[in-house]
């Protein structure tokens, strides 16, 4: 709402708009890349190797997603009408389907397949976003709280697997060395954010990237040999790797992903907005939506896959404070520049993995952390919200401990649930539509996992108590200031006795 005085009208700022200069996008927005690059560039390798690419078109399949998460970022981030929630959520290759690729590749279907699968799919997303975006009244603290806390403890396994090394197939993975390189860089993050002025202590991930990074050169654990090999600037050319082709039985499969990452995504603006302190509305979480789906459509043309929101970059929004959408529109940029200059792209590739695996503790436990804090919001007194938390957690780190757990089940199934972000996020749902929407049935005395949580006093503690009694750092102080001895018993007498 606008304020107006007798002579002008203050129009009150979103945090998520405020400008810190280009110097200072770009130094955070770069912070943001070194922070998803690991994980944007996975998808490619993994999927170009199971096609069977040469490495050239591997790494023009890497150019291409670097270059649509770029477009992708600066969409969501600026926002045109109707598309972009205008949020700090930078947007890249979505994890969630490598499987369900890999497994359209290795049916014979070939990358083309998987590229007409993604288009198709994605624009059925992009029909449907209205559908999710009215479901925002479904998602209180007690929901978005255990996707959040899910997202973090979801991405734990992955900042441990970058400390051990990132590649199992390595004979140094899960060394001491490597290990003891993303130990350095976790405790050079701490001790900037406890030693360092503001800026230091926003900017202590990046530069712990560094300081980790010339570590691991002095001790012979970085190779930056490989940066000159290859060409300097690749545009990437619309469908270079063929044209799409499409098959019903892929488009289904890749559609069921398209759901899971809808859900993903909705949870990653609802975390990010929480974590700003701005207002998620069903038009702007549908703008985000729509964002996703449309760059998801588009990114085929230049041979990238589906795109959704970063979870680890949620965490770096939330550890550093910076919470200006236009520093991770810079990031946009630089993902954009890296997409055309694959040189700059072996720069960054070029960042041990362990050092990434030391900052991404900092950053996937801060994910965490915050949506511990949004359960702390929420009330547990006569409901069953304690049981819709237990349980939707539960479900969300079933398929992190066991990730084969639903092996056996029909593969739309496992699709679905062998995420814990989207397992947690169904589960939630669906217990807070039983629980706290479809009330007939409920019990008039919640269960005894909410009951617990609720505070009793034995009423011979209050027969004991005197008007101007209180508790102050854990002592019991009468009306005059004097400290009330505690004993073990409790003495009975009347409200008229004398003052202790």
């Amino acid at each position: 709402m606008t304020k107006r005085s007798s002579s002008t009208a203050v129009v009150p700022t979103r945090p998520e708009d405020k400008k810190l200069g280009i110097g200072a996008n770009f130094a955070y927005g770069f912070q943001h890349v070194l922070t998803m690059y690991g994980g944007i560039v996975a998808v490619p390798l993994i999927v170009g190797q199971a096609a069977g690419l040469a490495a050239a078109d591997t790494g023009l399949l890497i150019a291409a997603c670097l270059f649509m998460g770029g477009l992708a970022t600066l969409l969501q981030t600026l926002g045109v009408p109707f598309f972009g929630s205008q949020l700090p959520l930078v947007q890249g290759v979505s994890f969630a389907g490598v499987a369900t690729m890999v497994a359209i590749v290795n049916g014979g279907g070939g990358l083309q397949s998987v590229f007409g699968a993604v288009i198709v799919s994605s624009a059925i997303g992009l029909l449907i976003t209205p559908i999710f975006s009215k479901i925002i009244r479904f998602f209180p603290p007690v929901v978005t709280g255990t996707v959040i806390t899910v997202i973090g403890l979801s991405l734990m396994p992955v900042a441990a697997n970058w400390a051990m090394g990132g590649n199992r197939t390595a004979e140094n993975y899960g060394s001491v060395a490597n290990i003891g390189l993303a130990a350095a860089t976790l405790v050079v993050v701490l001790l900037l954010s406890k030693l360092g002025s503001s800026t230091i202590s926003r900017l202590s991930i990046l530069l712990a990237m560094v300081i980790g990074t010339l570590i691991a050169l002095a001790v012979g654990m970085a190779d930056f040999s490989k940066v000159g090999q290859g060409s300097i600037v690749a545009f990437p050319t619309p469908f270079h790797l063929g044209m799409p082709t499409f098959h019903l039985a892929a488009i289904i499969s890749m559609f069921i992903v398209v759901l899971v990452i809808m859900v993903e995504t909705s949870a990653d603006i609802l975390a990010v907005g929480e974590i700003v302190g701005t207002k998620i509305d069903s038009r702007r979480l549908g703008d985000g939506l729509r964002a996703d789906m449309a760059a998801s459509v588009v990114a085929p043309v230049f041979g990238s896959f589906t795109q959704s929101a970063f979870a680890q970059n949620v965490g770096l929004v939330a550890v550093t404070g910076i919470k200006s959408r236009f520093v991770v529109a810079a990031g946009g940029v630089i993902l954009v520049v890296l997409g055309v200059l694959p040189i700059m792209g072996r720069v960054v590739a070029a960042v041990p993995t362990p050092v990434l695996g030391g900052a991404g503790i900092v950053l996937f436990g801060t994910v965490a952390a915050s949506g511990i804090r949004s359960l702390s919001t929420v009330s547990y007194k006569n409901n069953m919200n304690m049981i819709i938390v237990a349980t939707a957690i539960g479900a969300g780190i079933i398929p992190i401990a066991a990730p084969t757990f639903y092996d056996q089940f029909p593969s739309w199934f496992a699709t679905i649930f062998h995420s814990g972000i989207s397992s947690a996020a169904v589960v939630a749902i669906l217990l807070n539509l039983l629980f706290n929407h479809l009330k007939v049935g409920n019990p008039e005395n919640p269960s005894v996992f909410a009951a617990g949580t609720d505070r009793l006093v034995a009423a011979e503690v209050l027969e004991c108590l005197q008007d101007g009694d209180r508790c102050e750092n854990g002592k019991l102080i009468d009306a005059d200031g004097n400290e009330i001895p505690i004993t073990g018993e409790i003495p009975l007498q009347s409200k008229d006795s004398p003052s202790h």
